[in-house]
């Protein structure tokens, strides 16, 4: 075995080369938030605006001077102030301002005292508890300082980074253009979705799946089709897709079959960097420059497509925007449940379903046949088992490292 896969270049080694040679892209505009989910930040994001823009209260309660948090006299209530409608008037000596939560404090406030800890009497009332300067105060600037950098380039804007930006007033963020990217698949068996199949023909999934992922990783897809197994058609391909995108991305023809051209044609238009893995499935991934854009060639097998788009595209992709947060989940030792059949020689990355069992630990089941041209594999699965090159089989009870599924694969 270890002969047979000797030759083949490690995923670490294979991500390394093809990262060491990228060069983030620069070219950005300017975008309104309603339009920037999913998009990279071309440059830092610096604040306008002090958070909380004013000393305000963080609780319900009374505002109070300390001089007066001693007394065991009934403290009377001198007006109201709320979120948006600040206490204005005479505040006496020996009273309290009844306070909302996120209302600016009135001068000279030194405290809040929530309301749990007072009891009241009429217009007046009595302290419960001790007071201290600056209890249940939320000072101006103590979130975020004016002129604070709150997000770094290269940022993935979503869920959590939008509404931020939101409440700092900022209308609209730098962002890089998007990444375009070519896509096309090579086959005379292949039919497009939704066509009737003759004889010897399979539906072209690999293309649907990779532009459903792209448009996830907010790129421009250029859908090139289906190209047939002819190497004019496939130069004429090549030669499109090199002048209109960033990436070009084909599925199938990069084995040693007789009518895999891919391989032979990259060679002539360009410069293949690695094309043989020691992963599996995806052993066939070409990597390499054409003229003006970077190839990736996904072996043919659905499963194999998926996971080389995942483990080497997705990273690409992220190096190209400049992005400093991994594209990928970190792993993480959970025990199997299962056995799982592993021959030694290539990192596999077997699909399997983790969830927490009776007694709290974490634990990962197989989704059954591993073949590559078992898609469904990836319906019942939310990881990937990742079983070590040189690893065997394993037994049930072995503790084993997964992968959990991101975005692009999950529900």
């Amino acid at each position: 075995m270890e002969s047979l896969t000797a030759e083949l270049i490690s995923l670490e080694d294979a991500q390394e080369k093809m990262l060491a040679q990228l060069t983030p892209v620069t070219d950005s505009l300017s975008v309104s938030l309603a339009e920037a989910a999913g998009r990279i930040t071309a440059r830092a994001v610096t604040s306008p605006i002090d958070v909380p823009p004013f000393d305000n209260a963080a609780m319900d309660g009374y505002a109070i001077r300390l001089a007066d948090a001693a007394s065991k006299k009934p403290l009377p209530i001198a007006g109201k102030a709320f979120a948006g409608a600040p206490f204005t008037g005479e505040w006496p000596a020996g009273s309290v301002v009844r306070i909302m939560t996120g209302a600016p404090l009135p001068a000279g406030c030194e405290a809040v005292v929530m309301q749990e800890e007072t009891e009241q009497h009429g217009n007046a009332i009595t302290l419960t508890a001790p007071v201290t300067l600056g209890q249940n105060i939320r000072l101006l600037g103590d979130v975020i300082r004016e002129g604070q950098t709150v997000l770094t380039a290269g940022v993935r804007l979503g869920a959590a980074e939008l509404p931020l930006l939101a409440s700092l007033g900022i209308a609209e963020v730098s962002v890089l253009r998007k990444l375009r990217v070519a896509i096309f698949s090579t086959g005379d068996e292949l039919q497009p979705v939704g066509q009737a199949l003759a004889a010897g023909q399979i539906y072209d999934t690999n293309r649907f799946t990779v532009s459903l992922m792209l448009k996830k990783l907010s790129c421009e897809v250029i859908d090139l089709g289906i190209i047939k197994d002819d190497p004019h058609a496939l130069r004429v391909a090549f030669e499109e897709a090199d002048r209109q995108a960033d990436v070009v991305i084909s599925t199938g023809g990069v084995s040693v079959g007789e009518a895999d051209f891919t391989k032979t044609m990259l060679e002539t238009l360009g410069v293949i960097t690695f094309w043989k893995l020691a992963i599996k499935p995806g052993k066939p991934f070409a990597f390499g420059r054409l003229t003006s854009s970077w190839f990736c060639g996904l072996p043919g097998n659905p499963v194999s497509a998926a996971v080389t788009f995942y483990q080497l595209v997705v990273p690409l992709l992220a190096t190209l925007t400049g992005q400093k947060k991994s594209a990928l989940p970190p792993r993480q030792k959970v025990r199997a449940a299962t056995p799982l059949k592993k021959s030694p020689g290539r990192l596999d990355f077997q699909r399997g379903f983790y969830r927490q069992n009776d007694q709290g630990e974490l634990e990962v089941h197989t989704t059954g046949p591993q073949g590559s041209h078992v898609f469904s594999s990836f319906a019942q699965a939310n990881c990937f088992i990742v079983l070590e090159r040189e690893r065997g089989d394993v037994e049930a009870g072995e503790w084993v490292e997964i992968e959990p599924f991101n975005v692009l694969l999950e529900g």
